[in-house]
């Protein structure tokens, strides 16, 4: 099952309020509610990705290169390995890979707007001071609410914290909201997820939402000092029409977590809604702050959702999501932890414009024993040297690369249980040029005609994250059984003739008990 921000809002509108933790003191310990020896020994848990030692996360916020390090924040509730109680999780890194567990950042106040949980948000630097701008969530009357459902209501304000010490270690809250309530003139269904940037003398943000007869969208905002904001106008929001039928209060309709920024010489508004994260690029007028699309597409086609970016140390344009669980809330609980944050990933444009995603070369560190097909022309020892790969623990990387010759070919991810259902499967048929198949789900993909194809795979504990020529991208869950890390398999259907190389590397883990600290 998977567990979105979605689902969670509306289990929010069935209950009169959230238990708010008052400070981040009551959340200090991350590792209160479960034993760490239970969580370090749980094969399903990653080895490689960042997550909390223990309890629920979802959204990543404000990653941010400050100082020499890197800082990541993200949506976390304390208390449970469930959704409930947003507070932001504080995480460092001096290398985008190995992370370190800081106290909690921020936790609702009480009273305040943000007493029902401190939502997404950014961090930003102004004037020598990192300042986060995040969304607080309260429970008010429903003419006041942004959310709502005829029987509760909660309100979406914008609201803001400075930093108060280099490390980012404490935060000073605005008492007051910056942007406390969505332009008077539109009907809105969700008002959150601040995301500022810095153009000229302006300050701009982006706020997700959804507009009646519209659906979702995008607003911008624009100020000189980040706390006296004007409504400018809508950035970007879902063609609407006869059969769009918008419900004003349907929370499929809000486009949330948008990022807009500029890339190759284009800008790129990311957003995210109904499960999936969407990607368009084009070009702004500066002058107007209008936003002309020219290509779109998804982000990703799995357990990926809610991503943010950031600039790394060399201004490139670095981007995290949060991968999904797809087990049942009773699951969660009885492991104690859920989620995880994606791999970073680094984003340019080619020439069309369309989105290219690779895997931040910092993460190649982790790479230990290699292992390399040598392909040859006798078919059945190029299959018994396949047979004879494998990531041990499932903890690995693999990457194949296969010419497209006219015949068709399968290849397949599994686990070492015979006739066990595959993990993953990948499909390549000459009749489809312009598409792959995984899972039996045929997806666009735009290739040069001599173009062969890429498949680059990192697998971690319960994770695959698959690439096919840096355009494609799939996130996949899946949950071995047993108590102890089984290997994780590759199965090639159709001539070994297609393939033109193939190499996996054990990866390293960044905790000694996988506990990422």
């Amino acid at each position: 099952m998977k567990i979105d921000r979605r689902e969670f809002l509306y289990s929010l509108l069935g209950t009169a309020s959230l238990s708010a933790l008052s400070t981040p003191a009551r959340a200090s310990s991350l590792l209160d509610s479960v034993a760490a020896g239970r969580l370090a020994s749980d094969p399903r848990r990653p080895q490689f990705h960042l997550l909390p030692a223990a309890n629920w996360m979802n959204d990543p916020n404000g990653p941010i290169y400050w100082n020499g390090s890197y800082h990541m924040f993200l949506q976390y509730n304390p208390n449970a390995a469930v959704w409930g109680d947003m507070h932001w999780y504080h995480s460092v890194s001096k290398d985008l890979v190995h992370w370190k567990h800081l106290p909690v950042a921020l936790a609702p106040t009480p009273g305040g707007p943000d007493a029902d949980g401190c939502f997404s948000g950014t961090a930003v630097v102004r004037e020598g001071q990192v300042v986060l701008l995040y969304t607080g969530v309260r429970s008010v009357p429903e003419a006041e609410a942004t959310i709502k459902d005829g029987a509760h209501s909660l309100r979406e304000t914008q609201c803001m914290a400075v930093a108060n010490d280099p490390e980012l270690l404490t935060w000073t809250k605005v008492p007051a909201p910056v942007i406390a309530a969505p332009p008077p003139e539109l009907e809105v269904n969700g008002f959150r997820d601040p995301s500022p940037w810095r153009q000229g003398d302006w300050w701009y943000t982006v706020l997700g939402s959804g507009i009646a007869n519209q659906g979702g969208a995008v607003l911008l905002y624009r100020s000189r000092d980040l706390r006296s904001w004007e409504f400018v106008h809508i950035l970007a929001h879902r063609n609407g029409g006869a059969c769009a039928n918008f419900d004003p209060f349907d929370l499929d309709e809000v486009w949330e977590c948008p990022e807009f920024f500029a890339l190759g010489g284009r800008h790129v508004l990311i957003y995210s809604t109904v499960g999936r994260s969407f990607w368009q690029s084009g070009r702004l007028d500066e002058e107007k702050m209008t936003f002309h699309p020219e290509q779109a597409g998804i982000l990703d086609y799995g357990s990926f959702y809610a991503p943010k970016t950031q600039q790394d140390k060399a201004g490139n344009r670095i981007i995290w999501g949060w991968v999904q669980e797809t087990r049942s809330q009773e699951e969660l609980k009885a492991a104690g932890w859920a989620g995880m944050v994606s791999l970073p990933r680094r984003l340019t444009l080619d020439v069309n414009g369309r989105l290219v995603m690779r895997v931040a070369a910092e993460v190649n560190q982790l790479r230990q024993r290699e292992q390399t097909l040598n392909i040859g022309t006798d078919e059945e020892r190029n299959r018994r040297q396949l047979a004879a790969m494998s990531l041990d623990g499932c903890c690995g990387e693999a990457l194949c690369r296969a010419r497209r010759t006219g015949k068709a070919f399968e290849l397949h991810l599994a686990g070492s249980e015979e006739n066990a259902a595959p993990w993953l499967r990948l499909k390549y048929d000459p009749h489809h040029p312009g598409e792959i198949t995984i899972d039996s789900h045929p997806v666009p993909l735009a290739l040069g005609e001599r173009e062969d194809l890429s498949f680059h795979f990192y697998v971690d504990g319960s994770v695959i994250e698959m690439f096919v020529n840096d355009r494609v991208a799939c996130t996949r869950r899946f949950y071995p059984s047993g108590t102890t890390a089984g290997n994780l398999h590759f199965k090639w259907i159709g001539s070994t003739a297609e393939m033109a190389s193939f190499s996996t590397w054990q990866m390293a883990s960044i905790s000694a008990d996988r506990l990422t600290s």
